[in-house]
């Protein structure tokens, strides 16, 4: 199908806000045009909650079924193509092209493609224990490491909090700048994590059972690699879940507990932002964890 304005996912519509993201949804239907060309594709409808990028089951001349996805240029996002090529489909979907013009890949498809949100809590909390290891391979290069995110947190949240008109108590943000100053450089084996793990980035599959997609590509400690866990409002979210996530995450995956608390707090403060506002779960997530110091 022509993509046509119409057609763009609503969830896409925060990126109206700005110059840049007016120009990228404005471009969209050429960018899917030029795709569709180049690697002899029939695109179906958007998939209607992609919230930062465009994705769409395609059907390639060959007979083979793929996923078309275009990426709003983010810096979370940059790499995602070789943080699935590092895991060469050990976990994680595969990637079959890349078109770095148009920030494009072309994916594997899942089948039945069920969110794994579908399990309990539980449940799906240890289908992520069983693939975090198998996703911490060691890197370096291109990656985005985890010290240089952490020292632009450590610049921007100061900022961020003022401009929202200070949303929350001011102990919550010193307690994630005094983390700031002690975590990133004293950091362990440096591995590359997926940043966005969450119960609906993991699909079901039938070259494996569950499968990562939508990698937010970091290289940083193991301890980093659980905080959007530990967070993960779709594996309920409490006082008491939150803890019980940390817990078992830290003891089944041998890692440190007051690091990943650490982490898991200032992922949860800066990832709270949102043009001016704050995600109130988020801040609530913070709150609780940095109780439990």
């Amino acid at each position: 199908m022509a993509l046509t304005a119409s057609a763009v996912p609503e969830s896409l519509g925060w990126l109206r806000q700005s110059d840049a993201g007016r120009r990228w949804l404005a471009s969209l239907p050429h960018l899917v045009q030029e795709c569709a060309r180049r690697w002899s594709l029939r695109v179906g409808p958007p998939y209607p909650d992609s919230h930062v990028s465009l994705a769409a089951p395609a059907h390639q001349e060959d007979g083979d079924d793929v996923i078309l996805k275009i990426q709003f240029p983010h810096r979370e996002s940059l790499h995602e193509a070789a943080a699935l090529a590092a895991w060469n489909g050990n976990g994680a979907i595969r990637v079959l092209a890349v078109d770095d013009d148009r920030r494009a890949l072309l994916l594997e498809q899942c089948r039945p493609g069920n969110h794994l949100s579908e399990l309990a809590g539980d449940d799906a909390l240890g289908v992520i224990i069983g693939l975090l290891p198998r996703l911490w391979v060691p890197a370096a290069a291109p990656f985005r490491r985890l010290a240089d995110e952490a020292a632009q947190w450590a610049e921007e949240l100061p900022t961020w909090w003022e401009r929202a008109g200070r949303p929350f108590e001011i102990t919550l943000l010193e307690a994630a700048l005094a983390v700031l100053e002690v975590l990133p450089e004293s950091q362990g084996e440096q591995v590359l994590l997926h940043q966005d793990l969450h119960p609906d980035n993991v699909l079901r599959a039938t070259r494996e059972p569950w499968l990562v997609i939508d990698p937010k590509p970091l290289v940083g400690e193991r301890e980093f690699g659980v905080a959007c866990v530990i967070r993960s409002a779709g594996l309920g979210h409490s006082a008491a879940l939150v803890e019980q996530r940390l817990d078992r995450l830290t003891t089944e995956l041998t890692l440190d507990r007051e690091r990943a608390r650490g982490w898991a707090l200032v992922h949860a403060l800066a990832w709270s932002f949102e043009n001016d506002t704050v995600l109130p779960r988020h801040v609530e997530t913070a709150r609780w964890l940095h109780a439990l110091a």
